[in-house]
Formats: C-alpha cells, structure tokens, sequence
C-alpha cells in the first residue's frame, strides 16, 4: 500500500504556516501509511479514528480531538453508523508552534515524557471552534491565512488554560536521532500487533536496514523478540490477573488457541491452564 503524503495529497501546500481542510469519505481504511509534512489538529465530526505513532497508539470518536506532530504514522478510519466519515484538518507548522511559544513567553516549558500524539476530549468551545474553521475555509486564501494564524493563538491558550502548557513541548523537542527514535518504536508497539512492513515505516527506514538495526540493538530477530514479549505478557495476565488462554491467545498476538499454548508451553515448560491452577 502505497503511502500518503499530507497536506500534499489534499491539494493543499506544504509551504504554507497553516491552513484548513474539510476531509469528507466513505470508505474506510486500516493502517493506512501516512506521511504527514505538517503538524495536525484532527476535529473528528463523524467516524472513528486509530493513529500509530512511535510513542504511542490512540483511538478516538468524535467526542474527542487529535494533535499529531509530522512524522510518520499509520491511520485508520472508520465509517460513522451513517456510512460517512469527516474529519476537519488544521495543518500547522513548527514555526507556527515557535512564534505561539516566543510571543505568549513560555520558552521555559518543563520538558515531559516525548510524545508524538495527544488527545483531548471536545466541548461546547472545541465544537464552535470547529465551526469557525469550516467558515474561513470558504473565504479567500489571504483572509484565510490572516484569521488562521488567529485561530491558532485561541486554540492553543484555550488548551493551555484546560489542560496545561506540559503537550507543547512536545512540539519543541527535537525527535531527529534516529537510534532513540529507533527504540521509542519498538518498545511502544511491542504489545501492538504490527508487521515488520509497519514497523519499518514508522522508522523511515526499509525492511532489509530495519532488520539489521533490530538485530544490532536487540540482538536477535524482530519476530522472535516480539514473541517472547507477548508471551512475557500473556505470562503476567495468567499470573497476576488470573486470565485464561481463551481470554489472551488473541491479544497474544495469536490466530489460534492451540499455538499459543503450544509457544507458551515450549517458553515456560507448562501449560497456560496448568499455570493457571498452580
């Protein structure tokens, strides 16, 4: 599948600051590659939402909101009860986020754990907000960009005031080092069921520099470590939380019963079950 390159495939120019697009489907996509060129507010209207990123996996319905840093992620959409899916897009560049920051005097903001992806729940405010965009979006490019650059000061003080000035850092840190980059990745998805195809990308690399740089990190084979990671988990779930193989054989990255205790059994010596009652 090839990927999708945004704003760029939407008509839109990756040159501008900031700009507004109404995105409208009907028909869904799973794990669709996205590169995105720009940072994103993503104002679900109908549908839901799945992003992957390297830090962190997120789903949403319209009852919430997304702000996704550029970078690699891999999206999917699903339609509403109507068939529809619709998602207002607030591109957004990082000098945007440095002119924000400088003119609102917030250069000293404590550094958090790095995140490429936030969410955040919708109110009465966020739905008006939504509104007004979709009312710019139909006046001409200038009065666009001029009322835009305003609407991005009142989004990001009216989070600021909710929800804390912690997310925009995020926004300021520097994520260019591809081998911290490399392991945010893998140890972020390691209970997320990706293939290597996947995984790869969000690592801007090919499959072929992907495996040699697992190996050389991890020292062993991207399927073999990731299996012995879900079967560690799956371990903790029938010890800890007392759950069955029928119960955790799927989220054990599993199509079948009968391999999952076959892998678990060849790991730990016993059965699922046998662990279970002990």
């Amino acid at each position: 599948m090839k990927a999708i390159t945004l704003p760029d495939e939407l008509n839109l120019s990756s040159s501008k600051s900031i700009q507004v697009f109404d995105y409208r489907s009907s028909r869904e996509i799973s794990r669709q590659q996205i590169i995105l060129n720009q940072n994103t507010f993503s104002f679900l209207i109908e549908g839901a939402k799945e992003v992957v990123f390297d830090s962190s996996t997120i789903s949403i319905d319209n009852s919430s909101f997304l702000i996704m840093k550029s970078g690699h992620c891999l999206m999917t959409e699903r339609l509403s009860e109507v068939k529809n899916y619709r998602s207002v897009l607030l591109f957004f560049t990082n000098d945007m986020i440095q002119r924000f920051i400088h003119k609102n005097q917030l250069s000293s903001v404590k550094a958090p754990t790095y995140r490429s992806v936030f969410s955040f729940s919708s109110d009465d405010f966020i739905r008006r907000f939504v509104d007004s965009l979709l009312d710019i979006s139909r006046l001409s490019s200038e009065a666009q960009r001029r009322l835009l650059e305003v609407k991005f000061d009142e989004i990001m003080l009216y989070l600021i005031a909710i929800f804390g000035v912690e997310f925009l850092r995020s926004f300021m840190e520097n994520s260019d080092d591809s081998s911290q980059k490399f392991r945010r990745t893998i140890e972020s998805n390691q209970l997320v069921k990706l293939t290597i195809k996947e995984l790869a990308f969000l690592c801007n690399m090919s499959v072929s520099t992907f495996k040699r740089e697992f190996n050389n990190l991890y020292s062993d084979s991207p399927i073999r470590w990731f299996q012995n990671k879900r079967l560690e988990h799956a371990h903790y779930l029938i010890n800890t939380e007392k759950k069955t193989s029928t119960e955790i054989y799927l989220e054990a990255g599993y199509e079948s019963l009968s391999s999952f205790i076959q892998a678990y059994k060849s790991k730990y010596g016993t059965t699922p079950k046998q662990q279970h009652r002990n």
